[in-house]
């Protein structure tokens, strides 16, 4: 990556102010200027903690804040949201590694980039709202083993994605990221796709394992594109997430071996859409949705390859060997569907789900090869649809509202005890209740002890999480 320069006159080259009597060395006077601050980061050695003053601060064009090649240090903000960082462009980390930077309202008008090569380094508690513009991605992260969390991305109306994770080359994607509890809200973008939440990976970099873990985030009216978490890369865990009055929902659209674990998608559009092989689908809830709750994917092609062209790798790969169990899925416009490329999905194992409906089919698969089907519930005046006859009981669960407007299983339920795919290990259910040798069918395991998980709220998330 080409190494930038920036201005080097008064914004950053004067001295650091001087440290007040009665300041503790080890906690330095908050600086109260980008100079000061530059000066700050030049010297600072690991172990290393600048704060900035509350305030608003206005990088020139043609500046940055320069913390290339810094190791070890954390730049926060004196209040959370208090120091108020504007222009083109904030922080540049060529280099850097194990830098936090946190607390910062950051309203610039350039991508924040972690870049290839530098390590470790964590965005946390950060108020994140660039500038409006069409086809800016407000976060980059290139670099292996970053962390970013307890931020709130939020109000965008044009396309652009909030956070973007790449690699280096044109293959490799960034490892080891780390994404949990940020807030994503008000993603109003009205185009058919460019506006995703998060994308991990892309096209060229599908067949790369990413190792990303995106858990405990909440993403609120994400509109800007189906996917509001589109993943891209292999080896992907995407868990305990709430999804809440979206159009966009979670799309392994490129990749292969990833795990999509007790998540909630709730009152919105779009929910869980797979294409690729070996993807584990558990513990999931999907409720109320207008759009597909569950789509197994068909394929413009059996399997991704080292060697396709651009256009052969862009299309969609048939979802082979798929493990769907113990998912929820109630109330939903359309609730497992299927589509009609010319490669279909199979060796697919759909067990041990609760599909609740009223309207349409409860299952519209299109063609399928291999797949299993065995001890799933269905309920609701849908009709059934394409399901072999057997695998499947049309018995009523008797759910039961919570006080958080989520429908569990009652202690009469004929679900409960009544899975049956011993196969796959399942620990948990969605509310992380310990589930035992005799699983109950769905994603809730009947327990008379309060959830430890429960849908996410925006108190939960965010600059002020715990």
């Amino acid at each position: 990556m080409r190494r930038r320069t920036f201005l080097k006159g008064s914004l950053l080259g004067a001295a650091a102010a001087a440290v007040p009597l009665g300041a503790s060395a080890a906690e330095p006077a908050p600086v109260t200027s980008l100079s000061a601050l530059q000066s700050a980061i030049d010297r600072a050695v690991p172990g290393d903690r600048i704060v900035v003053a509350d305030g608003t601060y206005t990088v020139p064009s043609g500046g940055a804040i320069d913390v290339s090649g810094r190791s070890g240090i954390t730049i926060v903000s004196q209040t959370r949201g208090g120091a108020v960082l504007r222009g083109a462009r904030s922080f540049v980390l060529d280099g850097a590694s194990a830098v936090t930077i946190s607390g910062f309202a950051l309203r610039q008008s350039g991508t924040l980039e972690i870049p290839a090569g530098s390590t470790g380094i964590r965005l946390t508690r950060n108020d994140i709202q660039f500038a409006d513009v069409d086809g800016l991605d407000w976060v980059l992260v290139e670099g292996d083993g970053a962390k970013i969390d307890r931020n709130h991305f939020h109000d965008r109306t044009t396309q652009g994605i909030f956070l973007v994770v790449d690699g280096p080359g044109s293959t490799a994607v960034a490892q080891g990221l780390h994404v949990f509890k940020n807030r994503f809200s008000n993603h109003l973008y009205t185009g058919a796709n460019g506006g995703e939440s998060i994308r991990l990976g892309v096209s060229s970099r599908a067949l790369s394992n990413a190792d990303a873990i995106v858990e405990y985030n909440l993403f609120e009216r994400c509109d800007g594109d189906p996917e509001a978490i589109s993943v891209k890369s292999s080896g992907n865990t995407i868990r305990y997430n709430t999804i809440r009055d979206s159009q966009g929902g979670i799309v392994l659209r490129h990749g292969n071996g990833s795990t999509v674990e007790g998540n909630w998608l709730l009152g919105g559009k779009e929910g869980i859409r797979l294409y690729g092989n070996d993807h584990l689908v558990v513990n999931n809830h999907l409720a109320g949705l207008t759009g597909r709750a569950l789509v197994i994917g068909s394929g413009t092609t059996r399997d991704h390859h080292d060697g396709e062209t651009t256009e052969e790798r862009r299309g969609n790969d048939a979802c082979d060997r798929a493990v769907i169990v113990h998912n929820t899925l109630r109330a939903n416009k359309s609730s497992l569907s299927g589509e009609t490329r010319t490669y279909e999905p199979q060796d697919v194992t759909v067990a041990d789900n609760l599909i609740v409906g009223d309207s349409g089919s409860l299952v519209a698969m299109g063609a399928t090869t291999g797949f299993i089907w065995q001890g799933n519930i269905l309920w609701g005046a849908a009709a059934d649809g394409t399901l072999p006859n057997a695998g499947y009981t049309r018995v009523d669960p008797r759910l039961t509202q919570s006080t958080d407007g989520v429908f569990r299983l009652s202690a009469a339920s004929p679900a409960i005890g009544a899975a049956t795919l011993a196969a796959v290990s399942v620990p948990e259910d969605i509310d992380g209740h310990a589930r035992g040798t005799a699983r109950d069918i769905g994603s809730d395991e009947y327990s008379t002890l309060a959830p430890v998980r429960r849908p996410l709220t925006s108190t939960d998330v965010g600059p002020n999480a715990s």
